[in-house]
């Protein structure tokens, strides 16, 4: 079925003017009547446009509402007509192309199926642990799609939901739906499909089954071109990924296999994954020091530096912006904080959270990437009336002046930014935050925050929602060497996360947690298979959320079907 817009606009008069002038005088002969010049304006006889006829626009029942929308909005001349549905149509090259996406709600660990399980899926056939024996959600429009292109469902596969019930509906009965890409939401988790995931560099829609092409047909007096139709509701030039890292202090043990083994490789195992990020954060506690004295692995002293060759490491793994608000950054004194700020300026490394003086430590760390706008700021809460922060004069992390940071924050947003905030909070090491951590944390993200995250926690903490903000209030290691080695150590302190940030088109759209565990007192690797799954039930768990259990990973012990996050 085809909805009918007809759109009726008024005809063009035709005008005759006609002047007569007439002379006459007494006793004259007969007057002499002359007409006077016509003048016709005339409209072009070649393809006269009737003007009886309304313009008509004919939407099949499978088109997305954005796309009605923007077909409904096109202008068009009384008599034209232009169709769009989802069939293929070999007399007209003009397709557009829709990406939709599989998503299931946040706190899902499944990270991928395959498209045949996807199918099989639609045909009923599937088991019923992976969609947790529940239906499929979509709009109206995408079943009308899908039938189209894989034929009508299994009786009891799919439910249609208003598109703006999809996502609470999903939450409450940990299910799964079929989205268009532009409904994406933090909220959602979305599932890569035979490794492909369009919130990922690299995404290849040739090889992803839930792309749908719809035909634009128009009447001969349409160009296509004119009606600025987009070819697509999806623009990797539009996509810009930010990845934030926890605790970072390159000392003890870790600068020790440094030394042993080389200066970067405490990196090899997740270079790649941080390198592809658009923006890379690194939380480096500590300053670098040409003074620094050589690593002792055995050292329980509490004052830390780096030799300025540790920078290669940073590098390697593609730092963008470094964060400065850690407790150990003042260590040394001003003579190393210098030293430090002129190394990371030298790499053209921008910093925040901490400089060389109050004001500079004020200052956010702005980036413009593909259109997106993005700024980080931090402080440092457990020193904030101590030597360590920064003062007029004087060198150190920023201390968290919450009036001077919430305004900051209004003003960034006002001038279009996504705002980073991360915080130096008081270290402890249970996963739950204390209630002074919740409400300092709150208290940015109701100034305007989009992310929050704590930079201090070395044993990784819960995380949660609040209104349009996603807060997470510690994310662990990232190179350090804490792996157990003291008694004091809990279990479970080698565990990290590193939280992918998807960004499109001003917009945060999607929220991914890579999971690392670090192994020989230096060098994170990528969980795979059932310690993944297990990290991130815990994690969901204590965050408070229903694990979406079956759909959401594989039992304790069994590796993930689909693509793990990378």
């Amino acid at each position: 079925m085809r909805r009918r817009l007809h759109l009726h606009k008024a005809g063009k008069p035709l005008f005759l003017l006609i002047f007569i002038y007439v002379f006459s005088s007494c006793g004259a002969p007969a007057p002499v009547i002359r007409p006077s010049p016509v003048f016709v304006v005339f409209t072009p006889t070649a393809s006269p446009v009737p003007t009886d006829v309304p313009a008509e626009i004919q939407l099949g029942d499978s088109v997305p509402h954005l796309l009605q929308e923007q077909v409904s909005s096109v202008n068009l001349l009384p008599g034209e007509k232009i169709t769009l549905d989802g069939s293929k149509s070999e007399s007209t090259p003009n397709e557009i192309q829709w990406v939709y996406v599989l998503a299931a709600p946040f706190p899902t660990v499944r990270d991928g199926v395959t498209s045949a399980e996807l199918r099989a899926a639609w045909s009923g056939v599937t088991s019923p642990e992976l969609f947790n024996g529940r239906p499929i959600l979509m709009e109206d429009s995408a079943l009308a799609a899908f039938t189209a292109l894989w034929g009508a469902p299994a009786s009891g596969s799919v439910r249609t939901v208003q598109a703006d019930q999809i996502l609470d509906l999903a939450w409450s009965e940990s299910t799964w739906a079929i989205i268009p890409f532009e409904s994406l939401s933090p909220q959602w988790k979305v599932l890569a499909i035979d490794g492909q995931s369009p919130i990922r560099k690299g995404f290849d829609s040739t090889n992803y089954p839930l792309v749908i092409p719809f035909t634009l047909q128009t009447s001969g007096t349409v160009d296509p071109a004119s009606l600025g139709l987009p070819t697509s509701n999806y623009d990797s030039s539009k996509l810009t990924t930010v990845i934030l890292t926890g605790v970072t202090a390159l000392v003890r043990a870790t600068a020790f296999k440094m030394e042993q083994k080389g200066v970067t490789y405490p990196g090899e195992e997740i270079r790649d994954v941080l390198r592809e990020a658009d923006i890379t954060h690194i939380s480096n506690e500590i300053p670098f020091f040409s003074s620094c004295p050589d690593p002792n692995p055995n050292s329980q002293r509490l004052i830390f530096c780096s030799a300025p060759k540790y920078m290669d490491l940073l590098t390697d793994v593609g730092m963008d912006v470094v964060e400065l608000t850690g407790n150990h950054f003042a260590d040394y004194g001003r003579d190393a904080m210098e030293e430090t700020l002129s190394i990371y300026k030298s790499n053209h490394i921008p910093y925040f959270g901490g400089g060389i003086d109050l004001q500079d430590s004020f200052q956010p760390a702005l980036f413009d990437i593909n259109g997106n706008k993005i700024a980080f700021m931090g402080c440092n809460r457990p020193d904030i009336d101590g030597p360590k922060v920064a003062a007029e004069g004087h060198s150190g992390a920023a201390p968290c002046d919450f009036d001077y940071f919430t305004a900051k924050i209004l003003e960034l947003k006002e001038q279009g930014y996504l705002v980073f905030f991360t915080f130096q909070w008081y270290e402890d090491y249970g996963a739950p935050p204390n209630p002074d951590q919740v409400r300092g944390f709150k208290r940015v993200a109701d100034a305007g925050a989009t992310i929050v995250s704590g930079s201090q926690a070395h044993l990784a903490k819960t995380m949660e929602f609040h209104r349009d903000s996603f807060i997470h209030y510690g994310l662990g290691n990232l190179f350090f060497d804490q792996m157990g080695n003291f008694d004091w150590m809990p279990e479970g302190i080698r565990r990290e996360f590193l939280d992918r940030y998807v960004i499109y088109d001003g917009r945060l759209i999607s929220v991914e947690l890579i999971t690392a565990m670090l192994e020989d007192f230096s060098r994170p690797r990528l969980m795979i298979g059932s310690e993944r799954a297990e990290f991130l039930h815990e994690y969901f768990d204590a965050s408070g959320w229903p694990t979406v259990d079956a759909p959401g990973g594989a039992p304790a012990g069994t590796p993930a079907s689909g693509t793990s996050v990378p």
